[in-house]
């Protein structure tokens, strides 16, 4: 069986193919209307949304919700400005 060597895969790029479709999962306040918020936002910073894939799901305690969306991006850059913005809201806590 071969190993797979995901350092040098990533070194050399192959980790993420651009153009391309990207899952990205923010975390936060169940209060903060997240659900209608995080394709706002993704939107705002330039990138194409998959509205159909938009899914959230509340903590057990109810005091947070995750929002999952789909996104088409170019670039890397595209990519990482996508965590940053929901990054910078403040109701966001964390994003994958």
């Amino acid at each position: 069986m071969h190993e797979i060597d995901f350092s040098q895969a990533k070194r050399e790029g192959k980790g993420f193919q651009f153009p391309g479709e990207f899952e990205i999962t923010a975390v936060g306040k169940a209060s903060a209307g997240l659900p209608t918020r995080v394709p706002q936002l993704l939107e705002r910073a330039g990138l194409h949304v998959l509205h159909e894939t938009v899914r959230h799901r509340h903590s057990g305690g109810g005091n947070y919700v995750s929002v999952t969306v789909s996104f088409r991006c170019d670039n890397r850059e595209q990519y990482d400005s996508a965590h940053g913005v929901l990054r910078a809201d403040p109701d966001v806590r964390y994003t994958l």
